[in-house]
């Protein structure tokens, strides 16, 4: 049984094990697979390392084989063996490992922080970048902001990137008016069904020039009026 896909995917078999013997027998389950390889034997959704098997039945065993994050490219065989006192049953099944999917999302610098005036827009610049070794389809990106922010991808989906390669991706971030002067905190992801990534940015907003003004104006306008309430009212 051959089966191929990437490095961090789970590879899946089905087997068979017949009891021809006239007595039920005890299963021991065994795998030979490469250092660092995971091989997990399943029986009815369940994962087990023997089961007995009574007389003249059969049992579907599934078999999940996870390689090891750094096996290469290739074709590996993994021998199996239900053993049960002095029988063997033996199988061999081979994985083909195509390669890894990974995607990172940063920007041109790997600065994460930008400001922005409230009530006005800025422009981030992140860049994807696909660190695998196959090549990544359709990926989407996506934004977490505050409420009422409002994130624009340009572009917002990468129909392919193929391994090594980068997109350069534009982020029309606008900040709401009378948003409170501060740090925020907007997260961007890409992901599609084989890889994903995402990168926390930190968003300074700072209050604008004409708003700064006015409220220095309604704080000295209120000093005013106590002083004029004071004069007035206090000689009494």
């Amino acid at each position: 049984m051959n089966l191929e896909a990437a490095v961090n995917e789970t590879f899946r078999y089905n087997a068979t094990l017949h009891n021809e013997a006239r007595q039920a027998k005890i299963y021991e389950l065994k795998s030979e697979a490469p250092i660092g390889w995971n091989v997990a034997f399943k029986i009815e959704g369940s994962q087990v390392a023997s089961f007995r098997l009574d007389s003249n039945r059969t049992q579907d065993i599934s078999i999940e084989v996870l390689p090891a994050p750094a096996a290469k490219p290739g074709k590996y065989s993994i021998p199996l063996k239900a053993i049960s006192g002095a029988d063997t049953a033996a199988l061999t099944i081979e994985a083909v490992v195509k390669g890894s999917y990974a995607v990172e999302l940063t920007t041109p610098t790997g600065r994460l922080s930008d400001e922005v005036t409230e009530g006005s827009s800025a422009q981030l610049h992140l860049v994807v970048r696909n660190t695998g070794t196959i090549a990544l389809d359709n990926l989407e990106l996506s934004a977490q902001a505050p409420s009422q922010w409002d994130a624009a991808f340009d572009p917002s989906k990468i129909s392919r990137l193929e391994p090594g390669k980068t997109m350069d991706v534009t982020v029309n971030l606008k900040v709401p008016d009378k948003t409170i002067a501060g740090d925020y905190v907007s997260n961007f992801s890409v992901k599609n069904p084989n890889a994903n990534a995402s990168a926390a940015f930190r968003i300074t907003v700072k209050t604008s020039f004409l708003s700064g003004w006015i409220g220095l104006l309604v704080i000295l306008l209120a000093m005013a009026i106590i002083y004029y309430l004071v004069r007035k009212y206090g000689r009494r």
